[in-house]
């Protein structure tokens, strides 16, 4: 995360760090998504950024010791539950064109099927989208806290 905290401080790509650092831009990525880096590559990403390696270190061993506070891994589970909604439509936009094209060239007159395919998951990804965004909050937090408090035998 620092890695990627300095080099956006400088408005940088992760392209041209990468020909800054003589890194891989695939050797960047997985830096900034907190994978392990070896001491070379650290030394690279300091001498570019112009700071210490054991400053680099640190700020690296910080992040792997701290907890994230509940508001944050709140917004964390919040971006995950729309990045799945938004796989999810696109699967469905892919797999149902598929399924149009292979009906179309095997059997072109007779939609129906396709349809009512089409129709039924084009609700379920409806309905995901609907409970990501909290349109409606059927199964929300106060449900979940509710649920966990149950578990645990705790009275409200």
């Amino acid at each position: 995360m620092i890695v990627r905290k300095l080099r956006l401080q400088r408005s940088w790509s992760q392209e041209q760090l990468s020909q800054f650092s003589g890194l891989s831009v695939r050797t960047i990525q997985r830096i900034e998504r907190g994978q392990k880096a070896s001491l070379e590559s650290l030394k690279s990403l300091a001498a570019v950024f112009e700071i210490q390696v054991n400053e680099l270190q640190k700020e690296l061993e910080m992040k792997d010791n701290t907890q994230l506070t509940l508001e944050e891994q709140s917004a964390l589970e919040y971006v995950k539950e729309i990045k799945g909604f938004y796989t999810h439509l696109i699967i469905y936009f892919v797999i149902m064109s598929l399924i149009f094209i292979i009906h179309a060239m095997s059997s072109p007159d007779d939609y129906a099927g396709v349809m009512i395919s089409a129709g039924a998951w084009g609700v379920g990804v409806f309905i995901h989208g609907l409970g990501v965004f909290e349109v409606f909050s059927l199964f929300g937090p106060d449900w979940e806290k509710r649920q966990i408090e149950k578990r645990l035998d705790r009275k409200l």
